[in-house]
């Protein structure tokens, strides 16, 4: 194989990964229907339907023009040898080899922060504003965006930085230290990320006493687990949207509600979320999805220690002579496929994960519960009611609603 034939491979990946994930969009938009499945009949009235339709219509049409752009942008910077033409002026600039990586992927990062800024813009104050979902305000909005850059350079870069040493030191068994790296940078966020990172962006509080903290306590000395870490964070601060999620290890673990949550559920369909979210911990899914991120972290470098000074990677996007940032960009545009399939595998799981916690919430005869909460949630976010099975498939971490449902349905009626 020549760097001509690469290149070309590089944009065969580009390309068909456009039209397949137009394909499952054109696949889902086919599935949209006037009439609401029976076994959700009653969630919607008419009015608020009609308001989910146009909401998929406006994000659909969106969606269709930010990946036409981005892939008009991509294939347009490898025609004209915009990756050479960077990686000659980073080595112009200073002869360091990690100052060379940083700076080219830094210049990278910036040009396609502005490319996208827009697009994020309209999403928030267009399409979430129309649909009244959008609470987030111009400050917020640009104070978010600059912690987001922040937090970028200042963990990504020294992480970068680190691993080209480990390549320049070592050769191609960088890729051990770079993991080795990769794994505790990884368990450290896993453990420390909603007290290091999240309140940066969202304030958490302790939930109060009440009748809802009072529920929750009796739920957990039911299910025999340590609730003491269940905090409520200020989502109302940027969305209407409601949510809750589990995250940490250990002695670190801690379940976040959204306060629109709060808000927008009764005290018994909270408690069947917040079920469903203990049951994610009693059945190991954290650890487990971290220690699965772990091991696809190591494969990941390890096919890259193979190939990150290959002159037929460099040389398919005009570059001569190898170098680190070069073989790093080049196997990232060659990765896709794999990545696609591992990603497959990893909402595969995911969904059954869902069901499994679904199902550890039913034990405790919340199924009814977590059907209405579920309901509610779907509704107030304008959820697809009838997404396609393949772009379910392909796309979903979470079974579709209608699936949740008849599973939760199922396994309540088995317990009668």
């Amino acid at each position: 194989m020549t760097a001509h034939v690469m290149f070309y491979l590089i944009i065969a990946i580009l390309v068909f990964q456009f039209l397949f994930d137009r394909w499952m969009e054109y696949l889902n938009k086919s599935k949209w229907q006037s009439d609401i499945p029976a076994e959700l009949e009653g969630i919607y009235d008419p009015e608020k339907y009609k308001q989910q339709q146009l909401y998929r219509k406006a994000n659909y049409g969106f969606s269709w023009l930010g990946d036409v752009f981005s892939l008009v942008v991509i294939l347009m910077v490898l025609a004209f040898g915009g990756f050479a033409w960077l990686n000659e002026w980073v080595i112009h600039m200073t002869d360091h080899l990690i100052l060379q990586s940083l700076l080219f992927f830094a210049i990278i990062a910036v040009i396609s922060d502005i490319i996208q800024l827009p697009f994020g813009i309209y999403g928030t104050f267009v399409i979430e504003e129309r649909f009244g979902f959008n609470k987030t305000t111009p400050k917020t909005f640009v104070l978010d965006h600059l912690k987001s850059l922040f937090l970028g350079a200042l963990i990504g870069g020294p992480v970068l930085a680190a691993i080209i040493w480990f390549y320049s030191q070592t050769g191609s068994a960088f890729w051990i230290y770079a993991w080795a790296l990769s794994s505790g940078f990884m368990i450290l966020m896993t453990m420390f990320y909603t007290s290091w990172i999240l309140p940066l962006f969202n304030k958490q509080t302790p939930l109060e006493a009440g009748e809802l903290r009072s529920a929750i306590e009796t739920f957990s000395q039911k299910a025999g687990f340590k609730l003491e870490n269940v905090f409520v964070m200020d989502g109302s601060k940027r969305s209407t949207k409601g949510n809750a999620f589990f995250s940490g290890l250990g002695s670190r673990k801690r379940i976040v509600l959204y306060d629109t949550l709060i808000s927008d559920l009764n005290t018994d369909e909270i408690v069947a979320v917040l079920a469903h979210e203990v049951g994610h911990s009693k059945l190991k899914h954290t650890l487990w999805g971290t220690l699965t991120g772990l091991f696809q972290t190591g494969a990941m470098l390890f096919l890259f220690s193979l190939v990150v000074n290959s002159p037929l990677l460099s040389g398919a996007l005009g570059v001569d002579e190898p170098n680190f940032h070069i073989g790093l960009l080049a196997f990232g545009l060659l990765y896709a496929p794999i990545s696609f399939v591992t990603g497959l595998i990893m909402s595969v799981v995911s969904r059954k994960n869902e069901y499994a916690a679904d199902a550890y919430a039913v034990q405790f005869n919340l199924g009814d519960a977590l059907v209405s909460g579920l309901k509610t949630m779907s509704v107030n976010a304008l959820s697809n009611l009838t997404p396609h099975p393949w772009y379910v498939f392909f796309h979903y971490s979470h079974p579709s609603l209608l699936q949740r449902v008849k599973a939760i349905k199922d396994l309540t009626d088995s317990q009668q």
